[in-house]
Parts: C-alpha cells; sequence; structure tokens
C-alpha cells in the first residue's frame, strides 16, 4: 500500500482520534497535525503535536507529540512519527517528545529514529491539593518518554 503525508485541520484530526483511538480522547489543541493517507486519498493515521503536556518541559523549544492514531495500516504510525519531528525542526523547535505506554512497543518510534530518554512511573492523575482536578482518563501506568534524533 502506497502512503502519503498530507495536512489535516485540528477539527479533522480530532474526529478522527475521537473514532479510532483505543483509550485516550483527542487532545484540546494542537500547534499542528499531519495525517497519513492511502493511495485513494482516506486518511488512515494522524499525528496532533502541541505543546509538552509537562509544564517544566514547556520551554518554548519543545513540543510534544500529543497523540497518534492510525486503522492499523502497517508503517502509517512510523511516517507520523517522523513526519511530525521533520515539521516540527522545520518550524524552528529543537525537540520533539512523546511518551507511550508500558504496555507499548515503542516499534513505530524506534523505526522512525526516536530514542528512549526516561521510564516514568505510574501516578494518580493531575489531582492535588494545590490544583484540584477531577480525572477523566485512568493516568495510573507506567509510560516511556521517547524523544526524536
Amino acid at each position: 500500500m502506497s502512503l502519503q503525508i498530507c495536512p489535516i485541520t485540528f477539527g479533522e484530526a480530532s474526529a478522527f482520534v475521537s473514532a479510532h483511538h483505543r483509550h485516550h480522547p483527542a487532545p484540546t489543541g494542537h500547534k499542528f497535525s499531519i495525517a497519513v493517507a492511502d493511495q485513494d486519498g482516506a486518511v488512515v493515521g494522524v499525528a496532533m503535536v502541541g505543546r509538552p503536556v509537562a509544564r517544566h518541559l514547556d520551554d518554548g523549544w519543545t513540543l510534544e507529540v500529543n497523540r497518534t492514531c492510525t486503522t492499523g495500516v502497517k508503517n502509517a504510525n512510523s511516517m507520523l512519527y517522523g513526519a511530525a519531528w521533520r515539521a516540527a525542526k522545520a518550524l524552528g523547535y529543537r525537540r520533539l517528545i512523546t511518551y507511550t505506554l508500558a504496555s507499548e512497543s515503542g516499534g513505530s518510534l524506534r523505526a522512525s529514529g526516536w530514542r528512549v530518554v526516561a521510564e516514568r512511573s505510574s501516578r494518580k492523575g493531575w489531582d492535588c491539593p494545590s490544583r484540584p482536578r477531577v480525572d477523566t482518563t485512568d493516568y495510573g501506568v507506567q509510560r516511556t518518554l521517547w524523544e526524536a534524533s
């Protein structure tokens, strides 16, 4: 199957994630999104890139791939990660990061040249005494922090 990178709006990418992602909703915002389409022009995957969720990583030079989602087409996710890094570099950013769940292999990231930076332990969520939050997603899992290189 022949795949190609193509532009996509925030609304279209959000709708794709809502329809196809297995465990997370679409992010609430982004800097840019990228799609990958098949030879007929049908979107088979999206990447949504925004500011880092962790505020200590939000230094003005770093972006985070907040969400990728595909229909399972081979190589689509790797293409998205590679295209996201090329686009971030073209916009002047020096670092692009993302997280995977401990249960995910990271094969698409390795295939597109990313490397593991750190292993993050599970957390209870975003709620704390100084910033009360209602948690709507299960954050209690270990994560791996990756960086494009």
